[in-house]
């Protein structure tokens, strides 16, 4: 097989998120080479110390890995004063609810941890979604211009994220704030499932609005879609057109990273088997490319 050409890695919990060394052994297993990091040992990311920082890095490093991306809960928490919350997407918090008045502190933590692992990318959302994103819109385009100006300073990438449970869900809404942030801190976070679940079909129409260059990391995962209700299963054997969005990415001149965000229950509820068969599947798709 020919070398791949994108860097592979996954959220490191969606192997084991009790367990950060089995975690890493399953992906080093596979070939991955790149760990974002959600939940360590149980924790949130955000809440981890200082020196449970220090010790998840030297584990990574240990292994010859790196640390790419933070995936921080930043801005996935309900936007006051806006229309209701839309109750047809799942919340998922992976261990760290948050409200608006936490905001700042996470941000402060969120460029701390980046700064000590090295990670270049730092996840964030766009408030919990609401029955009319429209209206959210400018003081989202506030907030996350804001967090990219920070990270100007910092030598970081804010990396927005499209969520189905968020107020910026699909690829068209994703180009949107795009068009309205023009600066360098700011990039995407590509999940094509993601949209998929909030209704847009991912590619090629959904990739086909985004502004490519900016795309600064990619989440892969598969799933079928009924009324925005998802059924998760192996990447590359589900809804979404994996294998024409890596080709795609490739001819449009992305060198970034893919990460594993398996979500699959996988078979007989065996969440760690199902990780080691998305991952496996991941790498067989980027290496034939």
């Amino acid at each position: 097989m020919k070398p791949a050409r994108l860097s592979i890695g996954a959220i490191t919990d969606e192997f084991s998120p009790a367990d950060f060394t089995l975690s890493l052994d399953e992906m080093t297993s596979i070939g991955m080479t790149d760990v974002e990091l959600r939940l360590v040992n149980g924790k949130n990311i955000i809440d981890l110390t200082n020196e449970e920082i220090d010790r998840a890095k030297a584990e990574v490093e240990a292994r010859g890995m790196r640390i790419l991306s933070i995936a921080t809960p930043l801005l996935k928490c309900v936007l006051p004063d806006a229309p209701p919350v839309d109750e047809r997407f799942q919340q998922d918090v992976f261990g760290s609810r948050h409200t608006m008045a936490d905001q700042s502190r996470l941000a402060t933590r969120a460029f701390e941890i980046a700064g000590r692992t090295g990670a270049k990318f730092i996840r964030v959302f766009s408030y919990w979604r609401t029955v009319d994103p429209p209206k959210c819109f400018d003081r989202i385009v506030s907030a996350l211009r804001g967090l990219a100006d920070q990270a100007a300073g910092q030598g970081a990438i804010i990396g927005l994220e499209n969520e189905a449970a968020c107020n910026i869900a699909t690829g068209a809404e994703t180009a949107r704030v795009m068009q309205a942030i023009d600066h360098p801190n700011l990039g995407i976070v590509w999940d094509p499932a993601n949209a998929m679940v909030a209704g847009e079909k991912p590619f090629p129409e959904g990739y086909g609005t985004l502004p490519v260059r900016r795309i600064v990391h990619v989440h892969a995962k598969d799933c079928f879609v009924n009324g925005h209700k998802p059924t998760w299963g192996p990447v590359g054997e589900m809804g979404v057109d994996w294998r024409g969005q890596i080709d795609a990415l490739l001819r449009d001149g992305y060198r970034g990273g893919i990460s594993l965000e398996t979500h699959w229950p996988g078979p007989g509820g065996d969440k760690l088997e199902a990780s080691r068969i998305c991952g496996r599947n991941l790498m067989k798709l980027v290496e034939t490319a």
